[in-house]
């Protein structure tokens, strides 16, 4: 490659730029095939969207990382001064391409836009900042281009002037357009693709758009009655309704035809479906790309300006398993959701155990419904315990004629029920009932609704049980760890075999856990002590209580015991009061409860699902119509400042020099997910995905990350001299 002193990337790799856009354009050609886009086009917008970075200023900056002066210098707009060696009608497709590919044409949160910095600036000045020595620098950016198939020429100042105004011109009166790009979407996806794998790109892309073999999910056992009930439809979109234990993430498999989307609530539950479908789907398919998407997002901070990037992985996965979070950047037009959106048009997109949201995202989510349909998803959900009102509301929208209703009958319920619900006041009368377990040798889950409460409780555990394996489990642990402790609860090693730890354990053991135990963790434990939480989450925590069935286990029954709600709104958070005391009212005592009678006990409790208006903030509307400005995106939205979710990352003090150095696959092993506004007072860093340092103080391995303590917690005096 020609001129490999001239940097795309800064530390830890220092890529070549000829190289990024070489592997960037592999990328894109890739999608464009896929999804039906111009492949010629694709590669030419690939190599054209970073070549400002031979500038020097770009390369100045990337080694010394600060600006001289007032004026932001913007890559993108560099790169559109070589605009004309382009044929002139591939030109508002390039310009689509790489002029927003990272920022807002206009009203950039960092206001680094083009227009936004022709505001700001005269035009002409923001013109000659970005051809300043244009004599010694554009000659090794064309260096490049013809290196890498482009016919190049001669570019004289003046015709990168030119060019510079037609961008421009362009630029106003695409703003004033409504609707997203592909094209940009299609550069972002490349883009961010060949930025995270850099050297391993051409191996991956062989492994992109793979449609799955999921015939592993046709095997039948007369244990779960949805193995023995057809998945086959003319009918595009599904609702399976189904206690825990019956089969139906294998039904909802069933349903798909393409590559899928599985969307879990909780950040703990995507971790343990992830690496349920990759043991499921290897020895079918060795080679297949199951990513994995954690809740997060990186934040560009300027002042009190707060920009949200979702995180979108890799474009082409056949399987991705992730929160609603990313797909809910589609929504509300957050940075990079083009990419994610024509990486989700026309898939299979399953929405599992939805009914567990708040009533914020679960008004998002029908949102997310509402734009799948329109961009020719299939949709698949999936749910043990959703109040008829919400059925209802789905099923109206997505039309009933379109949908496959799956339900259990009476006689089938009954051969689930398997717990007997016990109401007491408070913790202290569930201790002697915990007693009594450990000495019957049984294995014992707590579970708190907050993640101070449950890290209250384990410390008390691990004082009064020292000689029980324990374990404290939530979502504030590192990433890295968080997996490798749940792979010890689930109790077996990657060939399915136990381990004999925790789940798979014969002797009594305790682990204390939040509602991240909810869904999708195949554990079956023998006591149950929870605080009180809606009717519905709480079926979903009596889901992993005698959760193993065969022809021995049926009909028994073991016990649940449900703390009585607390007495203040604030104690009862993130609950609402009224919810926990209508669900505890409904609840057996001392009895059965009973799988056919829960629809009944949902529907007392939420006779109507409330759904906050959030049209206002969404720029898919529901006449079906999409709102946004081109190339432009919002710089936050409604799910920084209203999901009750922890979307963005720190990291301790001593991971920060290795979290520089590493790539995204290890970085991501370092990072807790947390609050914004639990974090957003300290340092960031603007690496990966940006995170915020916190001291090492606040976090112990056992109890993982204190938020409590941030406030008094002293940063190590030894980090700061590094």
């Amino acid at each position: 490659m020609i001129w490999l002193d001239i940097k795309a990337k800064g530390k830890p790799d220092f890529t070549p730029l000829a190289t990024h856009l070489q592997q960037v354009a592999m990328v894109a050609e890739k999608v464009a095939t896929e999804i039906c886009a111009n492949v010629e086009l694709a590669r030419y917008g690939a190599i054209l969207h970073d070549i400002g970075k031979a500038h020097p200023e770009f390369q100045r900056r990337l080694v010394e990382g600060h600006r001289i002066g007032d004026l932001p210098f913007r890559h993108e707009i560099a790169s559109c001064l070589f605009i004309s060696l382009f044929d002139r009608v591939m030109q508002p497709t390039l310009i689509d391409m790489v002029i927003a590919h990272h920022k807002s044409i206009r009203r950039d949160v960092r206001e680094k836009g083009l227009l936004d910095l022709t505001e700001e600036f005269e035009k002409e000045e923001v013109f000659n900042f970005h051809a300043s020595d244009w004599e010694t620098w554009s000659p090794k950016a064309l260096d490049i281009l013809s290196e890498l198939g482009i016919q190049v020429k001669p570019l004289s100042k003046e015709e990168a002037e030119d060019n510079f105004f037609y961008v421009y011109d362009y630029c106003l009166k695409r703003f004033k357009e409504k609707g997203y790009s592909i094209d940009r979407g299609l550069l972002e996806a490349a883009d961010h693709f060949a930025s995270a794998l850099i050297d391993k790109t051409e191996i991956y892309i062989k492994r992109l758009f793979q449609k799955p073999d999921l015939n592993f999910y046709n095997r039948i056992h007369p244990l779960y009655p949805l193995s023995l009930k057809s998945a086959e439809s003319c009918k595009p979109h599904s609702i399976v309704v189904a206690c825990t234990g019956a089969g139906k993430t294998d039904f909802l498999f069933r349903r798909c035809k393409g590559r899928v989307f599985y969307t879990l609530p909780f950040q703990a539950s995507i971790n343990a479906m992830f690496q349920r479908v990759s043991t499921d789907l290897e020895s079918d398919n060795p080679d297949l790309d199951i990513r994995l998407l954690h809740s997060a997002s990186s934040l560009a901070i300027k002042g009190n300006a707060v920009e949200e990037k979702i995180l979108q992985g890799h474009i082409g996965s056949a399987i991705k398993i992730l929160t609603p979070h990313q797909i809910a950047g589609i929504v509300f037009g957050t940075s990079g959701y083009e990419a994610t959106l024509i990486d989700i048009k026309g898939c299979d997109v399953i929405l599992d155990e939805i009914h567990t949201y708040t009533d914020i995202t679960r008004a998002i989510v029908l949102k997310i419904v509402h734009m799948l349909k329109d961009l020719g998803c299939r949709i698949h959900i999936g749910t043990a315990t959703m109040p008829s009102d919400l059925y209802n509301q789905i099923l109206d929208l997505l039309g009933k004629d379109n949908v496959l209703e799956v339900k259990l009958i009476d006689e089938e319920l009954d051969q689930f029920d398997r717990h007997i619900v016990h109401k007491i006041e408070s913790w202290e009368f569930a201790f002697p009932v915990i007693d009594q377990a450990i000495k019957e040798d049984r294995k014992v889950l707590l579970v708190c609704n907050q993640v101070q409460s449950a890290q209250h409780i384990f410390k008390h555990i691990k004082s009064k049980y020292r000689n029980i394996p324990s374990m404290l489990l939530h979502s504030r642990f590192k990433r890295g760890a968080r997996e490798q402790m749940e792979k010890q609860l689930i109790g077996k090693n990657q060939d399915g075999e136990s381990i004999g730890q925790y789940n798979t354990s014969e002797k009594a053991c305790i682990v204390v856990s939040t509602q991240v135990v909810e869904v999708s963790l195949d554990i079956s434990f023998d006591l149950m002590v929870t605080e009180c939480a809606p009717l519905d989450a709480l079926i979903q925590r009596f889901g992993r209580i005698n959760r193993k069935r065969n022809e021995q286990t049926i009909g028994k029954l073991k016990p649940v015991y449900v703390i009585a709600p607390f007495e203040t709104e604030k104690e009862a958070k993130p609950y609402e009061l009224q919810v926990l005391q209508n669900s505890f009212s409904q609840l057996p005592d001392g009895e059965v409860l009973h799988e056919r009678d829960i629809q009944r006990l949902i529907d007392e409790v939420f006779p109507t699902v409330d759904m906050p208006e959030i049209e206002e903030h969404a720029i898919f509307k529901k006449s079906g119509e999409w709102t946004i400005n081109k190339l432009t995106h919002r710089p936050k939205s409604l799910l920084l400042e209203r999901l009750d979710i922890d979307n963005v990352a720190c990291i301790v003090e001593a991971d920060e020099q290795r979290y520089m150095m590493s790539d995204c696959e290890e970085q991501m092993q370092m990072e807790i997910p947390v609050r914004y506004w639990s974090v957003y007072k300290f340092k960031q860093l603007q690496e990966g995905n940006r995170p915020f340092v916190v001291p090492d103080s606040a976090y112990k391995v056992d109890t993982g990350l204190n938020l409590g303590s941030l406030t008094t917690a002293k940063s190590d005096i030894k980090y700061q001299i590094l």
